[in-house]
């Protein structure tokens, strides 16, 4: 019989993040415990003739404060916005990259979308002035990979590269796989997460199209209420989450500081419908569980849990699938959606998800959901309605779930107090 070795621990030593709430892990995170809103008026366009006029912009993103000048023409937001995740949480992590290890260092980050924008862009500049005048880095800006790609070349990191473009479930696809490359043995460390920034006219008259966003535009930080029964769509958003994912004994050997542990993982497919879960949650709770038995833990170790909620009907499912998974526990574990402060950053979501949710941890402060002033009777969990909770936890559980039905959970582990850390 074939002996395999013993899986490799994964842990979280560094976090990057880019978001409405600001440019920068401390400011998302002091402003999502605040229940700061980061949706308004979108300013990148003129909205006023469309159904939504809202979105969850980053503001005061200089790409020069994070590119090169002459590579700016090279990237598409979405890019810059995952090479300036990167690099903080790089910095976070205290480590260097130097060319006897860059064959141990990989990257994998996705996009749900990718370069929409330029798309819309240079789609008008060839219909306007023709073929010729358009960028030979035309590309290379849109195409999904390069976030992975520049990351890459930005570190020499020569280990696994690639991307997962799995819609919402896109940053939770790319950090699990990334973590199964590490416990494989096939690299060390790995920048995982994922980025977005299709905050456009071509997007947002889609998304429109299917009645998937709010439409509370004279009312903009009150328009993404998940779990509310006067909930009426997501509201668009933008930005990246990174993480570096370390080997275990790697990260002790030079002493980095360790948020947690990256212990479960699992993807599952709905088999249903092209944009809306089955009623019963069904795929949502096979993922789940399946997360949680990866992670070697008992269900009620789970002290919180990040919702993938959306502010949308499926708000209702997701509850459903939690009572299903948790039975009694699901009554005092508190759930929130950082989506009421964020908004939805599609692609993005779960990095930047991943990367509050190790906060959440590693603090024992749980975020909250903002906005929830008349429940769904439908929705009857603790959903830490309105204020940040500090209550120590030694587990949580980050969904995500995009359409097509894919479904990608997480499972993180406290290591305070854990001798074997």
């Amino acid at each position: 019989m074939t002996e395999y070795p013993p899986r490799r621990r994964v842990v979280i030593t560094g976090l990057g993040a880019v978001t409405p709430l600001g440019v920068g892990v401390d400011k998302t995170w002091h402003a999502v415990c605040a229940g700061k809103s980061g949706i308004g008026p979108v300013t990148r366009f003129d909205a006023s003739g469309y159904p939504c006029r809202i979105a969850a912009e980053v503001k005061d993103f200089d790409p020069a404060d994070h590119v090169e000048k002459k590579e700016i023409k090279k990237m598409d937001t979405f890019i810059q916005y995952a090479v300036a995740a990167s690099q903080e949480a790089v910095d976070d992590a205290g480590i260097t990259i130097t060319s006897d290890v860059a064959e141990r260092v990989g990257v994998y980050i996705g996009a749900g979308i990718g370069g929409l924008p330029a798309i819309e862009q240079y789609h008008k500049v060839l219909q306007d002035k023709g073929p010729g005048r358009v960028s030979p880095f035309f590309i290379p800006m849109v195409i999904v990979n390069l976030a992975s790609g520049q990351v890459a070349i930005r570190f020499g990191a020569k280990g696994p590269n690639s991307c997962a473009v799995t819609a919402c479930a896109t940053g939770n696809h790319c950090i699990g796989d990334a973590c199964r490359i590490i416990q494989r043995g096939e690299a060390d460390v790995m920048l995982a997460g994922g980025t977005e920034s299709t905050i456009c006219a071509l997007a947002l008259a889609g998304f429109a199209a299917a009645k998937a966003l709010s439409r509370r535009n004279d009312d903009p930080q009150r328009a993404s209420r998940p779990f509310d029964r006067d909930r009426d769509g997501f509201v668009i958003g933008e930005g990246a989450g990174v993480l570096v994912l370390e080997e275990l004994e790697h990260a002790q050997r030079r002493g980095a500081k360790i948020y947690g542990e990256l212990a479960g993982y699992a993807m599952t497919s709905d088999a249903f419908h092209i944009t809306a879960p089955p009623d019963d949650g069904a795929g949502a709770v096979d993922c789940i569980e399946k997360a949680i038995r990866d992670a070697g833990i008992p269900k009620t170790t789970i002290g919180y849990v990040n919702a993938h909620a959306t502010s949308t009907f499926a708000d209702k499912v997701e509850t459903q699938a939690i009572k299903t998974v948790f039975g009694h526990h699901a009554a005092k574990l508190p759930v929130s959606s950082t989506k009421s402060m964020l908004g939805h950053l599609l692609g993005a979501a779960g990095g930047v998800e991943a990367v509050v949710t190790t906060l959440a941890l590693y603090h024992g402060l749980l975020p909250p959901t903002i906005n929830l002033e008349n429940p769904d009777p439908e929705c009857d969990l603790d959903y830490i309605p309105g204020q940040a909770r500090q209550v120590p936890i030694d587990a949580a559980l980050s969904n995500a779930f995009g359409f097509g039905g894919v479904n990608a959970c997480l499972v993180i582990k406290s290591t305070r107090g854990n001798q074997d850390v």
